[in-house]
């Protein structure tokens, strides 16, 4: 199917009676970590509102079988949608899911569908269960950004709702107020600047490395914590800048239209620098020095600049400089496609190192990013969530810091 198809499927089900459930499949998600749960992780109170007979507590495992039809690959299956609740009794489930997908054959669990940006669309019955899901895995990195164009980012970990009988996705402002301990702000405790301008990425990084100091934890740790700490900041301030606005109303649909686009473009643009900004406040706070251990967003060639480069420009360009003391880092929230573009960065560098969100790869796209020179970054949380053979060679963030004072160590031997 070409990408104009995904277009008109995207505009099929923009319908009153539909609503999507969006998110990137996990390696726990598909059989990448040869795990059983057989189907993909759905919110519990999602599908109780999809789904209202499935909230009997009194019943044990309640399930409803479905038609599921998985559009981009032309598949169709009677699938369960179940609530696994022994925790009730004893156990140690408490979780929603759908299964009965028949393995591998189906686009949902393929591991090679790990990272792919997948909509669920679910057709709605007032007062009565669903009684069909249209579903669109998506195949390339262009079809995810045909989505993220509408919607807005969604990482790796984070999932949206999104229903076209909204104007805006309902879960982009009517958030409930989380527990003191999150970093989301009150209105009194955001800078008045930042509500006249929306604050850069860097300020809100700085305000997050405020509110979650590095005291006690692993680099790994604290990128995670920050990471996420930075986006509910984010999130008070879109809230607090955008929310009057939209109250207000608009004059014009085109009025409306340019707003909608404006909030989506900044949080696609704050979540594609995001992660690169957190590593290299990290790097800093670690005691590499800048342009001395490590040079952010230098060139490596005339038109080429990896996000890092390890130790600095001027080494890398001069050629009596030892190429096995070089290393290059590259960062990006999700890695199923976008790994490629790393290839031709820092020429010199075999081996190029990247830092990655993502849940999981499968076996398959591991073993073509190892073919290629691409060694993978990922936070010590997020190991398990690859398969058990890749887990020995994924290398973590204090691991490739460590390696990287290792090579300034051995550069300063007589």
């Amino acid at each position: 199917m070409a990408v104009v198809d995904l277009t008109d499927w995207l505009n099929d089900f923009t319908r009153p009676d539909v609503v999507w459930y969006v998110k990137r499949l996990s390696a726990n998600d598909t059989l990448a970590t040869k795990a059983h749960q057989a189907g993909p992780y759905i919110p519990r109170e999602f599908l109780f509102g999809i789904f209202p007979s499935l909230n009997r507590p009194e019943a044990e495992n309640p399930d409803v079988w479905l038609d599921l039809y998985v559009d981009s690959h032309a598949d169709h299956r009677k699938v369960r949608a179940v609530w696994y609740n022994n925790r009730l009794r004893g156990g140690t489930r408490n979780e929603a899911r759908l299964t009965n997908f028949g393995g591998q054959a189906s686009a949902l669990l393929d591991p090679d569908s790990t990272g792919a940006l997948t909509i669920f669309a679910f057709s709605r019955v007032a007062g009565a269960d669903a009684t069909e899901c249209h579903v669109w895995v998506g195949r390339t990195e262009i079809e995810a950004e045909l989505v993220e164009d509408r919607l807005g980012p969604v990482d790796p970990g984070n999932w949206l709702i999104w229903s076209p009988e909204h104007d805006i996705a309902p879960d982009l402002f009517a958030r409930p107020a989380p527990a003191r301990t999150s970093c989301r702000l009150g209105p009194q405790e955001i800078p008045p600047a930042w509500l006249q301008r929306f604050p850069s990425g860097a300020e809100i990084i700085r305000k997050a490395v405020e509110l979650r100091p590095g005291t006690g934890l692993d680099p790994d740790e604290r990128l995670l914590r920050r990471r996420n700490c930075e986006y509910e900041i984010f999130l008070s301030v879109e809230e607090a800048v955008e929310l009057p606005v939209i109250r207000k109303g608009f004059d014009s649909i085109d009025g409306f239209v340019a707003r909608a686009q404006s909030i989506v473009q900044r949080r696609k643009a704050r979540s594609g620098r995001s992660l690169e900004l957190h590593a290299r406040e990290i790097f800093i706070e670690e005691g590499l020095r800048e342009n001395r251990q490590f040079a952010h967003g230098a060139e490596s060639e005339p038109g080429r600049k990896p996000d890092f480069l390890f130790p600095s420009q001027e080494r890398y360009r001069d050629a009596a400089f030892p190429k096995s003391r070089l290393r290059m880092l590259a960062v990006k929230t999700t890695c199923r496609d976008r790994w490629r573009q790393i290839l031709n960065e820092a020429a010199r560098i075999e081996t190029k190192h990247l830092l990655t969100l993502q849940e999981g790869v499968s076996a398959g796209q591991f073993r073509e990013m190892k073919e290629s020179g691409v060694r993978l970054v990922v936070p010590t949380g997020l190991v398990r969530s690859y398969p058990e053979e890749i887990r020995p060679e994924l290398i973590t963030l204090e691991s490739f810091i460590g390696d990287v004072r290792l090579l300034d160590l051995s550069g300063r031997r007589p």
